[in-house]
């Protein structure tokens, strides 16, 4: 699929999502190019100001499936995955399978439920299946994960341990709206709820083509060592205790592709990197005790990262 192709097919989906997500362009932006990546977003924020709206606008933009897991202290594994029920009927044990088989599986609070079940994510995640009484079944395509995290509350939670946050692609949060965006929230709701007003712009079949699309734009020598040089340079950093994996190399590469073709570029240049970083890298890292309190602490400190590595000159060759 050619960029251009991929860019007006991202356009609609995000334009569509607009409908009920006002003035939040690019975080809408940055949850396609995740899905687009074969990744998983984690948006932490505070309660009500529209995650789980989000998340259905999405579903429904894209034509697919929506499922939704409440995340509980008394939530095991296989009510996330499924589990074989007896049938008396056939005499013979039945999957049933559970919410975790949708298009896009919003999981709610995930950090509520205890890390057993929590873990269950981890195959689905990372491998597009589960195995459940021994048998593995592969989970619908596409496959995307939003999962939230109330950021402010941590009564009864179970933080989220480094290997599994190391899963999700990108860290994301949509924050307050603005006056202006506030009131036509408002506005937009004081009838009818405008998410029965969204509409599939696209099918799953081209989210598909695009998610092989996107894997086909061109990035030069210089600027995979320009990703390679600023994941290092985070593991270096005297403000972090822990730098990036090489997952965060791969996920920066595949996320700065995905953000090229969205904006109808045929190769990635070094600001494509620079616009996704630290949405990609701030919840690999681990701040120094000092800087963990900082209100987005570890995106500032990438930030500056960022700005002292040196990027290479822009060229198509």
């Amino acid at each position: 699929m050619k960029v251009s192709d991929i860019a007006k097919e991202v356009a609609s989906i995000v334009a569509e999502v607009e409908k009920v997500i006002v003035g939040k362009h690019d975080v809408i932006e940055r949850c396609v190019i995740t899905l687009l990546c074969n990744g998983h977003v984690l948006l932490e924020d505070i309660p009500g100001v529209g995650k789980t709206t989000l998340a259905k606008a999405l579903a429904r933009a894209i034509g697919g499936d929506f499922s939704r897991i409440q995340f509980t202290p008394d939530l095991l594994p296989a009510d996330v995955t499924g589990s074989s029920i007896f049938n008396q009927k056939t005499s013979e044990f039945e999957f049933r399978a559970g919410p975790v088989f949708g298009n896009v599986v919003l999981v709610d609070e995930i950090n509520r439920a205890t890390p057993k079940t929590q873990s269950a994510l981890l195959e689905a995640m990372e491998e597009h299946q589960v195995t459940s009484d021994g048998e593995t079944r592969d989970l619908p395509r596409p496959f995307f994960v939003i999962a939230t995290q109330n950021s402010v509350e941590m009564t009864g939670t179970y933080p989220l341990p480094e290997a599994q946050l190391d899963r999700f692609f990108m860290r994301l949060s949509l924050g307050y709206p603005s006056r202006d965006e506030e009131a036509k929230v408002l506005l937009e709701q004081q009838e009818v709820h405008p998410l029965e007003s969204v509409q599939a712009v696209t099918t799953l079949d081209r989210i598909n083509e695009m998610q092989a699309g996107v894997r086909e734009v061109s990035v030069m020598e210089n600027v995979r060592n320009y990703i390679v040089d600023v994941v290092r340079a985070t593991r270096d950093s005297n403000q972090l205790l822990m730098g990036s994996s090489p997952r965060g190399s791969i996920h920066l590469m595949r996320s700065a592709q995905a953000y090229a073709a969205v904006h109808s570029s045929e190769f990635v240049r070094p600001d494509d990197v620079k616009a996704v970083a630290p949405n990609i890298l701030a919840h690999r890292v681990i701040p120094r005790a000092d800087l963990r309190l900082r209100t987005n602490g570890a995106e500032e400190i990438i930030s500056q990262i960022i700005e002292t590595v040196m990027a290479p000159v822009p060229t198509t060759r």
